[in-house]
Formats: structure tokens, sequence, C-alpha cells
């Protein structure tokens, strides 16, 4: 199958999309972070700080091949010492989803951690009831590891969250690189 999408580094020029996409409702109801309201001032430092503090954390555009930005992920809490990182989410833009972009970009960013950066472990904390966000784990080859109850409060109740994650030779099995 060919690759319909690359990552690459944010870009003070991605504000407009990112501030749109970071204040939609829908990307709200399934995250596990509370909701708070962004303004493009507070989205353009926030960027910034992706761009020039990347050490622990590592976020990236979501782009069509012909540069389209379509939304962004990341990588936060890198352990180098111990080689683990945790997962910083998918969100792409309404108009995009639902059409296996987050499934893709899911993929080039397992090369980036595993490949790249070299670590062994990859976690992640996916709602409950985040069928879709769960689904694309498990198709990347994420494991089920166990249910954090009461994970957050939104929406004027708790909502437990799925851990979930890949071990690099997961990774490498399933990607083909070893057997």
């Amino acid at each position: 199958m060919e690759q319909r999408i690359l990552l690459r580094a944010f870009e003070l020029e991605d504000l407009k999309l990112l501030n749109e996409i970071r204040n939609d409702p829908q990307n709200f109801e399934f995250t596990g972070g509370n909701k708070y309201f962004i303004s493009p001032e507070y989205d353009k430092k926030w960027i910034e700080d992706k761009i020039f503090n990347n050490q622990k954390q590592i976020y990236l555009s979501i782009c069509l091949n012909d540069s389209t930005l379509i939304g962004y992920l990341g990588i936060i809490d890198i352990d180098y010492r111990n080689r683990i990182a945790q997962w910083a989410g998918i969100n792409i833009h309404k108009q995009y989803a639902n059409m296996g972009y987050g499934t893709e970009a899911a993929t080039l960013l397992l090369k980036i951690v595993f490949e790249e950066l070299g670590l062994n472990r990859f976690y992640g904390f996916w709602l409950e009831s985040n069928f879709a966000s769960i689904s694309v784990a498990e198709k990347v080859g994420f494991v089920k590891e166990g249910l954090v109850r009461d994970f957050v409060f939104k929406k004027n109740r708790y909502h437990n969250a799925l851990l979930m994650s890949i071990l690099r030779k997961e990774y490498l099995i399933k990607s083909g690189i070893i057997e």
C-alpha cells in the first residue's frame, strides 16, 4: 500500500488548523484530558514550545503527501535511560477522519519510537469509550494491559481508561524486521 501521509516538525504556519483541531468539541469527547478553551495566542506559545523544547516530547504534524496539514500526534515523557515513552495521541481534523490516516500515522510514529529513538516500551491511555482509537492502537500492535479506574473527570462524571502498550520486540515482529 502506498504511503499517503508524512510526518514533519511543527511550523508556526500550522497554528490556525491546530487551534481548530484542539478546540473541536468532538476531539475533547474522546481524549483523556480535561476541556479548556484554547486561544490562538495560547496555541502559538504551545507550538513554539513543541518546536524548541523537544527533548522529552516530540510533536509532529500529519500531512498528506501534497503537504496539506490534516492533524498532529505526539510522544511525551520520553525517558531515554529506561527507554520508554508515552503516547500523546493522534488528533486528525474532522474533514479527514475515518479515512485510515490515523492508522497510517500511528504506524509511522512507531517507526520513529522504535527505529529512530531506540525505545523499548511505548504506552498510552485510551478512554474506555474511545472504540475507534482503541481499534487503531490494536491494529498497529498495542496490547491492553489493564483498566485505570476513574482516570479523568469530565462531563460531570469519571471515565475509565485502558492502559495499552507495545514493546520493541512486538513492533519488530509485527513489522517483519525479525521473526
